[in-house]
């Protein structure tokens, strides 16, 4: 009976030991929390989270804000592996600003950037050559039709008359002046020949030639033809050997039939007409007459 009574207080004094031991391995809630909040500081993953760590019981309850949906899967995963935790209650939430999700990202996503190859730059263009203006050099011959009758006794100095190219003038294998373009000329002198004495007398030259609808101005030798009185007839020589001009045909020198024909030569500068009686030197409209250049023409190229 008396062992009885021994073994009761031995056995409650048993279990208050036990309990004392087993309370001092078990942290307490507040040593939980703080050594989650440690660790949650000290991890370079959550470091900078706003965490909150509350211990009852053993139970934690994570509160506050995470940067994206795996800082709160660690944060909680840390709150698990502390030794005392009985449970852990997350009700941390993702900041706003955080990565969105993947369907939503896939709107608003822009499309990946292609790369775009530059275009080659065109080869340097090919210079062609530019095409040298055109030079009718000085004795060069201009043969034209006259639009009009002119005389020694019809026609007066400083007259102006107008003419037509009858054949093309070429340099080289270029047409500089083509057939058909219009030429300008003036009388230089128109004297009419005395019935016993006195000379008749008539000078022309070119002044212009339009090519292509521009005109250009001219310099060509005298083209004179004297008729002195009595039937003596007369040729001399202005300008000189081969730069003079000549009639070539349809000069009457007084009546029809009386032509006087074209008179080339080294001395024909002039071309010189007489006949008995008091007629004068006429060249009827379309008489083909031959001027010389006495300087040289400069013309663009045929394509400007």
């Amino acid at each position: 009976m008396r062992m009885k009574k021994l073994s009761l207080p031995v056995t409650f004094l048993a279990t208050l030991i036990s309990l004392s031991i087993a309370c001092s391995r078990n942290p307490s809630d507040d040593a939980i929390a703080k050594n989650i909040q440690d660790k949650v500081a000290a991890d370079p993953d959550t470091k900078d989270s706003q965490v909150n760590v509350a211990a009852q019981a053993g139970k934690v309850t994570l509160t506050g804000q995470a940067r994206t949906p795996a800082t709160r899967q660690k944060v909680e995963q840390i709150a698990r592996d502390e030794p005392g935790t009985a449970g852990v209650d997350d009700q941390i939430v993702v900041q706003p600003d955080a990565t969105p999700a993947p369907e939503k990202a896939a709107q608003v996503a822009p499309p990946p950037k292609q790369a775009v190859q530059a275009p080659a730059a065109p080869p340097p263009p090919v210079e062609r050559p530019k095409p040298q203006p055109i030079v009718v050099p000085a004795g060069t011959a201009l043969t034209v039709r006259v639009g009009q009758a002119l005389g020694s006794k019809t026609s007066q100095a400083g007259q102006t008359f107008l003419a037509t190219l009858a054949q093309p003038v070429t340099v080289g294998s270029r047409t500089a002046i083509p057939a058909g373009s219009t030429v300008s000329g003036t009388v230089v002198t128109a004297k009419a020949k005395g019935k016993f004495k006195g000379e008749g007398e008539l000078t022309l030259a070119l002044t212009s030639v339009t090519v292509r609808g521009l005109t250009y101005s001219i310099q060509t030798a005298i083209l004179e033809s004297a008729l002195k009185g009595k039937g003596k007839r007369t040729a001399t020589t202005t300008g000189g050997g081969a730069a003079g001009g000549a009639l070539i045909g349809g000069i009457a020198g007084g009546g029809k039939g009386a032509g006087i024909g074209a008179l080339v030569g080294a001395g024909a500068g002039l071309v010189g007409g007489a006949v008995t009686g008091n007629q004068q030197i006429e060249i009827p409209a379309e008489s083909a007459l031959s001027f010389r250049m006495s300087a040289s023409l400069t013309l663009p190229p045929s394509g400007e």
